[in-house]
């Protein structure tokens, strides 16, 4: 992913603004939130599984 700057965050975060608008972005970050709360879930529960093998 390189090295990416306070800069080049603000830049990805003015287009994610001008492409979804300001009203949506705290939509996408709680379905972003979720999705890595499942994420972890999910991997948390294969590693006990495999323990348990």
């Amino acid at each position: 992913m390189g090295n990416l700057g306070i800069p080049e965050l603000l830049i990805i975060l003015c287009i994610i603004i001008l492409v979804f608008g300001a009203n949506r972005l705290p939509e996408i970050g709680r379905g972003i939130g979720r999705g890595i709360k499942n994420f972890k879930e999910a991997t948390k529960g294969g590693a006990e599984e495999a323990e348990k093998s």
